[in-house]
C-alpha cells in the first residue's frame, strides 16, 4: 500500500498535482490537506475511477493539528505545494517570511507523523525552505537527508522545452533532459546545455542566442505570472514538475534500475558522492545536482557533472553559488529562532 499526502491541496499548485497523482497506478491512498477549500477538491478527485482512495482533511481551526496529523499518518511520500504564490513584482524573496511558517510547521507534523515519508519541497523560495525542512527535521531527531528533496523539476522542463522551440524542425521537448544545477531562483539556476544532447544544438547558436536561452531559463516564472496579470503564478507545469519527481521516486522505491533526476538535496550529507560535490560549490551544504534514486531515495549525487561544464557556465555557477549562500543561510537562520 502506498500513501502520498500532498499538502497545500486545493491550491493553484495542489489542484492539478493532486489530480495527477491520482491518475497515478501505483498510488493507494490520496490524503489531501489544506486550511481551505479541500472537502471539494478531495469530493471531486473522489469521483475518477483511478486505483486510489481520495480523503481530505481541513483544520477545524488555526490550533487544530489533528487534520495535519490524520493526513500525514502512514504517508509514504508528502509533495509540499502549500504557501502564498506569487504576484506580478514579488520575487520569491518576498515570499519568505509568509511561506516560511507554513514549512515550518509542515515539517513539524511531518516529523511527529511521517518520519520516514519522502518528503517534496514544492513551497517558494525553495533555496530557503528545504534547509528550514533539514533544520526542523534535525531538532526533531527524524531528519534522514536521502528522503529530502527540493522540487528543482521545473527549470529542467523549462530547459527541455524552451531549447526545442529553437529547432521545431529537428527536435521536440521530449527529446532533452537537460541537467540544471544550482538553486530555484534567478540566477542561481544555472542550464548546463553544453553537456549531454543539447550539446550540438547549443554550440549552433551566438552568444546573443545563447544569453536570452539561459536568460530565459532562469527567469521563465516571470513569464507566466505576467502573463497570467495578476492572477497568478506558474501552476500547471509546477504541478506536472512535481509530479514527475514524485513519480521517479515511486518507480525507484518499487525497484526500477538507472532512475536519475535533478533535486535540490544537502551535501553536508553521508550520501554517496555528497562529500565531493560540496567541495565542488564552495562547501554549500544545498544545491542542485543530477542525482540516482533508489528504494530508500537519493542513492548517489552525480557531482562529476560540475567538472565537464564549459568556461561560461564556471561564470554562471559562481553567481549562482554567491546567491545560494545566502538564501541557505535565511533559511538555517529562520529555522534556528
Amino acid at each position: 500500500m502506498v500513501k502520498v499526502a500532498v499538502l497545500g491541496a486545493a491550491g493553484g499548485i495542489g489542484q492539478p498535482l493532486s489530480l495527477l497523482t491520482k491518475l497515478n497506478p501505483n498510488v493507494d491512498e490520496l490524503a489531501l490537506f489544506d486550511v481551505v477549500n479541500v472537502p471539494g477538491v478531495g469530493a471531486d478527485l473522489g469521483h475518477i475511477n483511478s486505483n486510489s482512495t481520495t480523503e481530505s482533511f481541513l483544520p477545524s481551526s488555526k490550533e487544530d493539528k489533528t487534520a495535519l496529523a490524520n493526513a500525514l499518518k502512514g504517508a509514504d511520500l508528502v509533495i509540499i505545494p502549500a504557501g502564498v504564490p506569487r504576484k506580478p513584482g514579488m520575487t520569491r524573496d518576498d515570499l519568505f517570511n509568509i511561506n516560511a511558517s507554513i514549512c515550518q510547521g509542515l515539517a513539524e507534523g511531518i516529523a511527529e507523523n511521517s518520519p520516514k515519508a519522502f518528503v517534496l519541497v514544492i513551497s517558494n523560495p525553495v533555496n530557503s525552505t528545504v534547509p528550514i525542512f533539514a533544520e526542523t527535521l534535525k531538532k526533531k531527531g527524524v531528519y534522514d537527508p536521502a528522503r529530502l528533496f527540493g522540487v528543482t523539476t521545473l527549470d529542467i522542463v523549462r530547459a527541455n522545452t524552451f531549447i526545442a522551440q529553437l529547432y521545431p524542425k529537428d527536435t521536440k521537448p521530449t527529446d532533452f533532459n537537460v541537467n540544471v544545477v544550482g538553486g530555484h531562483s534567478g540566477e542561481t539556476i544555472v542550464p548546463l546545455y553544453s553537456i549531454g544532447s543539447t550539446k550540438k544544438y547549443y554550440d549552433e547558436l551566438n552568444e546573443e542566442q545563447k544569453k536570452a536561452l539561459i536568460h530565459r531559463v532562469q527567469f521563465g516564472g516571470d513569464e507566466v505570472v505576467q502573463a497570467k496579470n495578476g492572477a497568478g503564478s506558474a501552476t500547471l507545469s509546477m504541478a506536472y514538475a512535481g509530479y514527475r519527481l514524485a513519480e521517479s521516486i515511486l518507480k525507484a522505491v518499487r525497484g526500477e534500475n538507472g532512475i536519475v533526476e535533478c533535486t535540490f538535496l544537502n551535501l553536508d550529507s553521508k550520501i554517496k558522492g555528497a562529500s565531493e560535490a560540496r567541495k565542488l560549490v564552495k562547501d554549500l551544504d544545498f544545491f542542485s545536482l543530477p542525482v540516482k534514486l533508489g528504494k530508500n531515495g537519493i542513492e548517489e549525487v552525480q557531482y562529476d557533472i560540475l567538472n565537464k561544464v564549459n568556461d561560461d557556465e564556471k561564470k554562471l555557477l559562481e553567481v549562482a553559488i554567491e546567491q545560494l549562500s545566502k538564501n541557505i543561510e535565511k533559511g538555517v537562520a529562520f529555522a534556528s529562532k
